[in-house]
This record gives structure tokens, sequence and C-alpha cells, in this order.
């Protein structure tokens, strides 16, 4: 069976921007294949990434979340359908430090993560750097060919792949090496990457931990808030509507969301907008869109209890053991640790 592999970490409350870039995307790309026995899915909380960096209040109580977050999006779950949490498989590390002795110090320090997080600190802890490592033994793991992700980490999977093809002409095929980006995200249906942009400043990407609470859409921002920061969105002084992220961002943006949140072709809604001057109305409609996703969304959150995603992590990681530990296994024996 092909793998499919994707997580996010839980250490905060997610925006709409994680919520459309990752895991909308993820939920029905999973759905897609649910009871398809050619794919399986798996669905992870990479709590060890997690605390390479602050966590907004009890990490505990965020992973369930970031777990309900995934049932409240609409995630079926079947027999090829896995869900766990990362530090419940003891190989992710063990298999991290073996890669740590295949990858370079050169190759890592250009990733693009790690210049950002580290940039005007006069020292950063060790996991920044070796995150992507990490990430690696997180696919490699379950010989994952397909990890649907945004394009800030398009650097981390050809990482993965190089680091694979290395042990591979080193060691022997063991590993299997994922797809390239390009073929991950035309696996996703789309044409690139999603990412979705700060509401004031358009140019950057929405982020959590932006502090202006305007920038950006919480899931747990009631539905009439998240529309008033839809109304207050930059937008531009062009007067015309036209989807352009480099001229327009603000307005580009605005499509985007609509386009995701109706799950309607990006091209289709930029047709319906094209040469409207009246920025307001296409904000009332995106507004509108924000306002009831989050309104069945958040009902949706309610109804599912900490029993309920427990019972599920059990299953999930029990069987996540077995596939990890057996690759490793096969790991230890090529690099005659075993």
């Amino acid at each position: 069976m092909k793998t499919i592999l994707t997580g996010i970490r839980a250490n905060s409350v997610l925006t709409l921007g994680n919520y459309l870039g990752a895991l909308l995307p993820m939920v029905r790309l999973a759905n897609k294949y649910s009871g398809d026995d050619e794919y399986q899915v798996n669905i992870f909380v990479p709590d060890l990434h997690s605390i390479i960096s602050e966590v907004d209040g009890d990490l505990q109580e965020n992973i369930i979340r970031t777990l309900k977050y995934w049932l409240a999006a609409g995630l079926k779950l079947d027999k090829n359908v896995h869900v766990y949490r990362q530090s419940y498989v003891p190989a992710h590390s063990e298999l991290c430090w073996i890669l740590n002795c295949v990858a370079t110090m050169g190759e890592t320090s250009r990733m693009t993560q790690y210049k950002e997080k580290s940039e005007g600190r006069e020292s950063c802890n060790v996991g920044i750097f070796d995150y992507p490592i990490l990430m690696a033994a997180d696919i490699l793991l379950y010989s994952a060919q397909y990890v649907p992700i945004g394009e800030d980490q398009f650097q981390h999977i050809e990482l993965a792949r190089n680091i694979a093809m290395r042990f591979n002409h080193k060691y022997g095929e063991v590993f299997t090496v994922p797809v390239s980006t390009a073929e991950q995200v035309k696996f996703m249906g789309v044409d690139e990457g999603i990412r979705i942009r700060d509401l004031l400043n358009p140019e950057k990407k929405m982020s959590k931990s932006t502090a202006a609470a305007g920038s950006k859409i919480m899931l747990d921002d009631s539905p009439e808030l998240a529309a008033k920061k839809i109304m207050s969105a930059t937008t531009d002084s062009y007067g015309k509507v036209k989807f352009d992220m480099w001229a327009q961002p603000g307005i580009s943006n605005l499509l985007q969301i609509e386009a995701l949140l109706t799950d309607t072709p990006l091209q289709d809604v930029i047709s319906t907008w094209a040469g409207e001057t009246r920025y307001g109305e296409l904000k009332k409609k995106v507004a509108s869109s924000v306002s009831q996703t989050l309104e069945e969304f958040q009902k949706r959150l309610s109804e599912i209890s900490d029993e309920q995603v427990l019972m599920i992590l059990g299953m999930g990681e029990n069987y996540a053991n077995e596939i990890a530990d057996a690759k490793l296994k096969e790991v230890q024996k090529a690099v005659r640790l075993r």
C-alpha cells in the first residue's frame, strides 16, 4: 500500500491559515482515499517537534485539541487511517539519531526555516537546527511516498529525499524515497502550495505567532469576530478586483480564502469577481463564508470527547509502533547495529 503521511504541531490554537493550508486539504485527500486499499493514511501529532519552541498553554491539552480538529474538519476513520502521537513511537527518536549520522551540517544549515528562526539570536536550541532530520525520520519510518505540506516545508521534503537516497546508496535499498515536491503538490490536486496571508500585512503568511490580533483568524474566534477581521483586512488602492499575489496580495488572499472555504475552483471564484470595483462586496461574501465555516466547525468540535480521541490514539499507536519498529530494525541491521 502507498502511504500518505502528515502532521500538525500542537503548540497552540490553530489559525484559519493552518486550517485552509494544511488541515482541510489533508482531510479532503484522506477522505478521497478512505476505503481504498491502495493507500493508507498516517496522521500524527508531532509533539517532539512541538517542544523546540514555546508552547501556548498545556501541551497535553493542545495535543488532544489538535486531534479533535482533524475530526471536526471531517476526517473519516477507517481501517486504513491511522492517528498517533510521535513521542509514543520511540523509533522516531532513534532513527533521527541514525539519520543525523548520514545528513551533513552544510545541507541542514541551509534550511530556510532554521535561518529564519535563528536570525538575530545569540544562540538557539539544537532542536531548531535538527528538526528537519527528525521530520525525515517521521517520513521514512513508514515508507511514506506522499507528504502533503505547505510550501514552507518543501525544502524539508527534498532533504528527506536526499538523506534516503544517500543511505540507500551506502547501505542498500532500505528506504522508500518520497516523491518530489512537484509531485507532492500534483498529488494534492493544487497548482502550488497553499499560503494564506496575514490579513493586515498580506505580503506575509498568516501566523499564530504574529502579535496583532487582527492579522489572523484563530479557530476559536467567535464567528462574529472573524467576520469583523475579514472586513478590516488590508486590500489596495487599485479599485478593481484581480487575482495577482504580487500586485494585489490582499484581494488575492480573500479570493483564495473564498475558494477554499466553499470548495470551489479558484479560477471560478476569480471569474465571478473579476473587474468588481467595490471591495466591500467581496469582503462581505468572504466574511459570511468564514463566519459560517467557524460556526459549523466549532459545533462539531464541541461534540468530540477526550475519551473518544484517546481510544483512537490507542489503536493508532499500536499500529505505528509495529510498523516503525520493523523499519528501525531493518535500518539497524543495515548499519550493523544489529
